[in-house]
Formats: C-alpha cells, structure tokens, sequence
C-alpha cells in the first residue's frame, strides 16, 4: 500500500499520542510531514519526535494553516477546538486533503455542517468522527437508521475540568449538582472543547437539537464518565464508559487511522 501523508492540527498531548504510535510502528502506512499548533514550539516538538523516521523528507512544523495546507497531505488530524475545525475543515477538503477530527462539537451547527458534507461531496474527500472517550458508534449508527429512537447523554465530571465555563462555581467544590440539562447543541454552546461526544452521539442518532444532554458536577471526581442510552421500539442500548485521562482520545484518533489503511476495517 501507498504511504499515506499526515499533518496534525493542535500539537498537546493527543497529538504525542499518534507520534509515539508512528514511532512504535503502529501506524505503518502514514508518514507525518507537517504539523501546526498555536504555540509554534509545541509544532516544533511534535515534528522533532518523528523526523527520525524520515531523515530524508523531515516534518515542517508550520506558523500558519495556510503553510500546512501548502504540503497537501492526504489527511490532517485536528486535536485543537471547535473553533480550529471551522477554520480548517472548507479549505482543508477543498485542498484535497481528508480530515480526521476530535472537535466534532463543531457540527452541532447545521449550517457548517451541510457546508462540510457538501464540501466533502464535491471534492471527493472526507471528514472522520473518530469515537473519542466514548464508544457504540456501530449500535447508535444502527438504531437509527433501522426505526425511530430516543437519545440520551449524561456526563460526570470534577468541577475542575468545569472551571473557566458560565457553570462553575466554588460551592461545586464541596457539593455534588447537576450543572446543565438540555440538548447536544445547547451543551456545546456553554462547554466549548468539554462535550463534542456528546455531539458526536448526536450526529449518530437523533440529532443535536433532540440528544438529551445533562452533565453532573461531583467533588473530588476523577476523570470522566459518559452514559450514552438509545432507546427504540425493538432495541435498548446503553454505553457506559469511564475514562481516567484523556488519553483514549487520542489513541481512537490512531485506530481511525489504521481502519483507513487496513484491510480487515473494525
């Protein structure tokens, strides 16, 4: 199989992931040749740790999207924000490079999201939902299309991970409280870069606008814990799934990955 080219959106440390799995030879197929972060440095970081395996053609760290773009690499992982996936996703498709995304919550506006598809469309390239910290894409998937259902997504959190959001207050430090309740839309709109799974459980259901959404603040709380139920006529799914860091994120993005380059796909 041809090397497939690789760039990398958002250089923290999702993106150390899929270098450490293109250094320890789980993604074989895919040479990275450039990367782009906010902080050039954490570019320059990422793009040292795998030049090695490429001397010959070394990975540019870039200082704008547009420098990225340049090198017209068949895909561009983004792991930065839902404000980043705006900016990237027209020009990046159009450019003919397909998109492997973590800010799905981007998507909870139909707008952009009908500009994405058919941007997609008319170029012959694609956007991949990687599952980030949750699972049961397959099932949700399913459900969906096989009758009507109903979605829910309940997430627990520390109030740390909630600082710096309209919700948080110091009292949360101390009691246990549900801090939103809504739709997948609305929970992107107050937490930007803290729920896009819930979003992405949306988009592979019912729907932003008809996902229920709550996200319970607990003291002392370690971690993340998502339950996901879908529920139709014939079927009851639900997915419960714990995750301690945030490093299952990143390691969807290298199983998304290997299924687009493998021959047997999960």
């Amino acid at each position: 199989m041809n090397t497939k080219t690789l760039a990398i959106v958002g250089c923290g440390k999702l993106a150390q992931i899929v270098a450490e799995a293109l250094i320890s030879g789980l993604l074989p197929n895919y040479q990275l040749i450039g990367t782009y972060s906010r902080t050039f440095e954490k570019a320059a970081h990422i793009a040292a740790l795998v030049t090695p395996l490429h001397p010959d053609v070394p990975c540019k760290p870039c200082t704008s999207i547009a420098d990225l773009l340049a090198l017209k690499p068949d895909y561009i992982i983004e792991a930065a924000s839902p404000a980043s996936l705006r900016e990237l996703a027209l020009p990046a498709l159009k450019n003919g490079s397909n998109l492997v995304t973590l800010s799905i919550g981007a998507l909870a506006d139909t707008d952009f999201y009908e500009a994405v598809k058919k941007t997609a469309s008319e170029n012959n390239t694609r956007l991949h939902l990687v599952s980030g910290a949750i699972g049961g894409f397959d099932v949700m998937r399913t459900i969906s299309l096989m009758e009507s259902c109903t979605a829910s997504f309940d997430t627990e959190k520390s109030p740390n991970s909630l600082k710096n959001t309209p919700v948080y207050e110091e009292s949360l430090q101390t009691e246990q409280r549900r801090v939103m309740e809504g739709n997948a839309k609305d929970a992107i709109a107050l937490f930007p870069s803290k729920v896009n799974v819930a979003v992405a459980a949306s988009l592979a259901t019912v729907g932003p606008t008809d996902m229920k959404v709550s996200v319970t603040s607990t003291p002392d709380y370690v971690g993340d814990r998502h339950r996901i139920e879908v529920q139709s006529e014939q079927v009851h799914a639900v997915m419960d799934v714990y995750s301690k860091t945030s490093q299952i994120a990143g390691w969807s993005v290298v199983n998304t990955l290997r299924n687009i380059t493998s021959p047997i796909v999960f």
